[in-house]
């Protein structure tokens, strides 16, 4: 594969090597116990769409801040869970306890007593869902928070990840040429891949967004990711079909990142 996209679309021919592999361990990643829990989710919400990055679901509110920070909570469902339109509404889809060989983990963006909205991988791109965690429900999902936040700024082609408030590091980067730009708004960390073989990244970090120009690429559904990149020449420019592309010393600083961590993506320089 080629194309920037194409590093995150690739994904569906290796989702049954996809993984952390041989990574150091992410803060926010569920235990080898945890993991096997969400392997064995229960079938009575089957016959609902699943929420994950191959999906187009309709029914389910957007998110009503696209550039906000949030707390840095984020969770993961033990066994798949409905996705409700709104709090008390029927359910709309389920949100699996994986995605691409991971834990499922999503940034919670808004609280009520009983219910967490959260942020999906699914089309259309800023997709929010509620997630019941009232009384014996709460059980189902694993709670933690993310001090991290990865901001990529396009207009500058600037990656900035931060602990904190602390910068850990800022590198030039590569993003979305002009027909195929980046998509903007608030993501975050879906899942990471180590490819089987040697391509031009190590490691393919896809988010929860998606393409706003290409409904696919290379077979997949034009999932976004962050990912390295051989030729240094690229960093500074609006070159990829959407992907962002990331020196090797940024990658290895986003290898470390919990997943569920929130990406935002925009003309970050000024907004504050």
């Amino acid at each position: 594969m080629r194309g920037a996209l194409g590093a995150a679309i690739w994904i569906a021919a290796v989702l049954v090597v996809a993984g952390s592999g041989g990574l150091p361990p992410r803060p926010a990643t569920p235990d080898a116990r945890v993991r096997a829990q969400a392997l064995n989710a229960p079938a009575q919400f089957n016959g609902l769409p699943r929420a994950t990055t191959f999906a187009r679901l309709t029914g389910l509110p957007d998110d009503p801040s696209p550039f906000a920070v949030t707390n840095g909570e984020v969770v993961h469902p033990l066994t798949q869970q409905p996705v409700y339109g709104a709090p008390g509404g029927r359910p709309i889809a389920v949100l699996p306890a994986t995605e691409l060989g991971d834990p499922t983990w999503v940034p919670v963006i808004q609280t009520r007593p009983g219910w967490e909205r959260v942020l999906l991988p699914s089309r259309p791109n800023h997709l929010t869902g509620w997630l019941s965690v009232e009384g014996a429900a709460a059980r189902n999902f694993v709670v933690r928070y993310s001090s991290y936040l990865i901001q990529v700024d396009v207009g500058t082609q600037r990656l900035t990840v931060s602990e904190d408030g602390h910068s850990l590091g800022s590198w030039t980067v590569a993003v979305g040429a002009t027909a195929t730009p980046t998509p903007i708004g608030r993501t975050f960390l879906l899942a990471d891949v180590k490819p089987p073989g040697p391509i031009y990244s190590p490691l393919i970090l896809p988010l929860g967004t998606h393409s706003n120009i290409l409904d696919s690429f290379g077979g997949g559904p034009g999932t976004v990711a962050l990912h390295g990149w051989p030729d240094p020449a690229v960093f500074g420019h609006q070159v990829s079909h959407g992907c962002v592309r990331v020196p090797a010393q940024a990658l290895h600083v986003l290898s470390q990142i919990p997943l569920g961590t929130l990406v935002l993506i925009g003309r970050i320089e000024g907004r504050r």
